[in-house]
């Protein structure tokens, strides 16, 4: 979730106040840093279960002591563990797609190891299929997210303690037009996103019930808030709407250096600089601000694309990591993808991703939908020539194409492979539930050669969102501290 921001308190009593022009410029300055596609990162996102029984709860002082020998280790990503206990690597950026693999590979090596010998082990889930949320962290920024979450529901307490992710970083792109122009790539993203969310839901269960979505997590993500996980509206160039974006969306905490924080409601930022009250903003609190903002694609000077469910498997993360950058670093590979996911704006209309009907879709049936499945036909197959025009292994290209073969080109997703969460408890969690060497599945419908039909549509709840169940009682107690 990247929801911690180092030395987060209050602002100094000498900070300049900000003025409202001053913020948009700011803003504009650093969400797009513009040059050739040179880096990439990933934050992999795991929940942490008992490795031999994962649908019972793990004890507070047997997660602390595994949480204490993790923290001992010497590894090159950051670590950190969030709201509800999970753990987060997040590479360095790497100057290449197998040098991000090989050290996170060996990091994950490491973590697994030391939680392998408390019992436990990373599980690669979208969302936890067994546990209610339960928050473990007890700091004033999660005090002040849960109350102002809760306001919408209970998607955002989920979204804390029971989601986990891959989160693929890369760069913003050049500042001239084309295939890796940063204008095109913030489009590309768009419509990808939905293409991504498809191809790698693996989140169809919560609390031990079905709920009707091939990725739980990102229907939590779409009924977590009304505007903090939207995108920005259409129509304006990418650095303008995202600075009118983020000072227009509502501010989720106001920090205090003692005490808990303070939670508004309705306060949008851009009101905060004009009002001043209860204090003046500062550039510290805009740069928190950006922190609880989670669109499907964040601009941070580079992208980060948001939408991917946790995967399951020794290797089943890099899948997402490969592809995603194949897609927008190859310049081949880019054309052909953002001629194949152009059309699908006409499904998409409107209104911002997450939110519409074409993100909705990919959450909710995953390739089963025919137009989903021919444009990931399309982007899976651009991506295996490219992975080999960018160098990556030939481990790793077969892994991509262990993928493809086995979910792209049948119409599946990993969560087809999940029947009911009472057998996930009798796999094993280090292979994974939907690991690639299972037998493989009938393929399901032909992909349509031919344009694909756009039935037309009546009105429709874009987010159901799972069933509500009471969260447990909060308990006293700390895993971690982030």
């Amino acid at each position: 979730m990247g929801l911690d921001i180092p030395g987060a308190t209050g602002s100094r009593p000498d900070a300049v106040p900000l003025d409202e022009s001053g913020a948009e410029d700011l803003l504009r300055g650093i969400c797009f840093k513009t040059g050739p596609p040179r880096t990439v990162g990933v934050e992999l996102e795991w929940l942490i279960h008992d490795r031999e029984r994962p649908d019972l709860p793990v004890g507070r002082e047997r997660l602390d002591s595994a949480v204490e020998a993790v923290r001992a280790l010497p590894l090159s990503a950051a670590l950190t563990f969030e709201p509800g206990g999970q753990l987060e690597l997040s590479s360095q950026p790497a100057g290449s797609l197998m040098e991000c693999v090989d050290t996170t590979a060996a990091d994950l090596a490491a973590v697994r190891a030391s939680l392998g010998a408390a019992g436990l082990a990373p599980v690669g889930l979208g969302v936890d299929p067994w546990q209610p949320p339960y928050r473990r962290l007890r700091e004033p920024r999660y005090e002040a997210m849960e109350a102002a979450l809760d306001r919408a529901g209970p998607a955002g307490r989920a979204m804390m303690c029971t989601s986990a992710s891959v989160q693929v970083c890369l760069d913003a792109g050049e500042e001239e037009p084309g295939p890796l122009g940063y204008g095109r790539r913030w489009q590309l993203a768009h419509l990808l996103g939905a293409v991504l969310v498809a191809a790698f839901a693996n989140s169809p269960f919560q609390q031990g019930r079905r709920t009707g979505w091939r990725s739980t997590r990102q229907s939590l993500w779409a009924d977590l808030d009304p505007g903090r996980t939207l995108a920005p509206g259409s129509g304006r160039a990418p650095r303008e709407a995202w600075a009118a974006h983020v000072l227009d969306t509502t501010v989720l905490c106001i920090r205090c250096e003692e005490g808990p924080w303070d939670v508004p409601e309705g306060l949008t930022f851009r009101e905060w600089i004009r009002t001043g009250s209860p204090r003046p903003p500062v550039r510290a609190d805009l740069d928190y601000h950006l922190t609880t903002l989670f669109p499907p694609i964040r601009p941070r000077g580079h992208l980060e694309l948001r939408m991917i469910d946790a995967q399951s498997g020794p290797d089943g993360w890099l899948v997402p990591l490969a592809v995603a950058t194949a897609l927008f670093d190859d310049p081949e590979a880019a054309e052909t993808v953002y001629r194949a996911v152009k059309p699908l704006a006409e499904t998409a209309g409107s209104p911002a991703a997450p939110r519409n009907p074409l993100w909705t879709k990919a959450a909710r049936e995953g390739l089963a939908d025919p137009e989903l499945r021919a444009a990931a036909t399309v982007c899976f197959g651009a991506a295996l020539p490219a992975l080999e025009r960018m160098g990556a292994s030939g481990a790793v290209r077969d892994t991509v194409a262990a993928f493809t073969d086995r979910y792209v080109a049948r119409g599946r997703c990993p969560a087809d492979d999940l029947t009911e969460p009472g057998d996930l408890a009798g796999r094993s969690l280090l292979t994974g539930p939907n690991r690639l060497t299972d037998p493989v599945p009938p393929a399901g419908p032909d992909v349509p050669t031919g344009p694909v039909d756009r039935p037309a549509r009546g009105p429709e709840r874009l987010v159901a969102g799972p069933p509500t169940i009471p969260p447990s009682p909060p308990r006293p107690g700390k895993a971690a501290s982030a």
